[in-house]
Parts: C-alpha cells; structure tokens; sequence
C-alpha cells in the first residue's frame, strides 16, 4: 500500500471522518439505558492502546470485559501491534481503531456471549476537533454503544485550561459532580466529571456512539472505584503485564477494518 503525503492523507481522513460522522448516534438505543440503575446491562468493556515506552510504533492493544454492576474481570485480550498510519494531530483513530475492532472481533467469534454491551474508550468521541474521536470512529464500525473518557483535557472549540476552567474544577465537591464542556458556539460536546470523592482531577466524558450524555456520565461514575473508570483502569493494569512478558510487537492485519469502512460509507449518505 503507497503511503500519501501529509496533506493528501489529511485530506483523505477528514473526508473519512466527515462521512462517518453522520452516522453517530447521540441518543439512548438500548433499553438497559433507559433504566436509572441499568438493568439489564451485565458486561462494560474497556479499550486502550498504548505504546511502549520511547517507541511510538510498537504498542499493546488490550480489551478488557468486565462484569456490571460487580465490575468483576470476564475476559482480557492484550496484543502487541506495529502501527502503520503516521501520528496526526487530531486523527488519531486512524492510528489505533483497526487494532481495537479486531480485539472486539476475536471476542465476538471466539467467546460472543461475553461481548460487551457498553465499551469505556480510554480518549474521546464527540470532545474532538471535528466532534468524531476515537470513541466515536470505534463505535460506529463497532456497532456498539460506546462512550469517550480522557484523562487529560482536549483543547478544543474554545475549551481551554483557564482560570475559569480551572474555578469549575474547584467548584466540583464530590463524586459525580460534573460540569458542561461548552464551545465558543454554544454547543456541548462533553462533561467535566469528578469521578470519586478522593479524586478531585476530574475525567472527561463525551458521547461515543448510541447512548446519550446523561447516560454516559451516569454510567462512568458508577464504574469509578478510582478516578479512572474499572473497565479502562483494569485495562491499563493488564496492559502492563503484557508488554513485561511479550516485549517484541508484530503486525495485525487491517484488512477488516477497511472492509467495515468502506461498508460504512454508502450508509453515511443515505
């Protein structure tokens, strides 16, 4: 496969992104949702990629299944991947979705009665330049409700680390305390939430695909023993203990995250 200077790759992605962006959905589509203590939801996922200290191509693509609501550990794949895509600012799911569906696909072929019915992405969906995050990317070829939690805060639309930003943090007194993420437009992209009451650094939260912003902010507090939520906080521990005993990468496939793309791009314009 050529690699496409920067510029035209950009352009390629963006376009890419703008046609999946229509297909996110930014409501609650399951019944479980819909009930104040999630009945009916038994299993929350959690999904990260992570690279191996001072190498920015090799890295560990873990999933994690927890159960819900005893936030007990089901099932756990770590695979160590060589990256393709280069690193661009803003683009990142381009990087990492074709390793995370394929860990969400091993599952749903070998064990699909433990596939999770909500996945945590360690980063961000609609809290994103052109409001479509790896949470988002990963739902929509996924299928599956999903929902974005950073640890660190996306500049974005004129959300800034301020003076202001930082009197809203203050201003959080427990756990589940949350503020809005407003843009210059008006527009709410996510939520600032305080996810325990030992932690007062908050997380942020941000639709992904098929569930609402209540309802996510909702069920990631109810996930927090810690700040960060079990299913991403129990990835990151596995992750670990991976990379010590599998320390050489090798490369996935691609092949059928391209495929899901592509069958994806028809939908997008209907």
């Amino acid at each position: 496969m050529s690699i496409l200077p920067q510029e035209e790759l950009v352009k390629k992605w963006e376009s890419e992104q703008a046609s999946l962006r229509q297909q996110v959905v930014e409501e609650d589509t399951e019944d479980w949702q819909r009930c104040p203590d999630f009945t009916g939801l038994e299993r929350v996922g959690g999904v990260d990629l992570s690279f191996i200290k001072g190498d920015d191509v090799n890295a560990c693509a873990q999933l994690v299944v927890l159960s819900y609501p005893d936030l007990e550990l089901l099932y756990e794949d770590s695979q160590m991947v060589t990256l393709t895509a280069p690193y661009i600012s803003g683009f990142l799911a381009f990087r990492e979705t074709p390793y995370l569906l394929e860990a969400l696909q091993r599952l749903e072929t070998t064990q699909p009665s433990l596939l999770p019915q909500v996945v945590l992405v360690d980063g961000n969906g609609l809290f994103h330049y052109r409001e479509f995050g790896l949470a988002c990317h990963l739902g929509v070829l996924s299928g599956l409700p999903c929902i974005g939690v950073a640890k660190n805060l996306l500049q974005v639309q004129g959300v800034e680390k301020s003076e202001e930003h930082q009197s809203q943090i203050a201003s959080l007194q427990k756990g589940g305390d949350s503020f809005p993420l407003t843009t210059n437009s008006g527009k709410v992209l996510g939520r600032a939430l305080r996810s325990s009451d030992s932690s007062t650094k908050p997380v942020y939260v941000s639709v992904g695909h098929k569930i609402s912003l209540d309802t996510a902010l909702h069920l990631t507090h109810s996930c927090c023993r810690y700040r960060v939520p079990e299913p991403i906080r129990q990835v990151h521990t596995h992750r670990v203990k991976h990379i010590n005993i599998f320390p050489h990468a090798y490369e996935k496939s691609h092949s059928n995250y391209y495929r899901l793309q592509r069958e994806a791009q028809p939908r997008a314009a209907q």
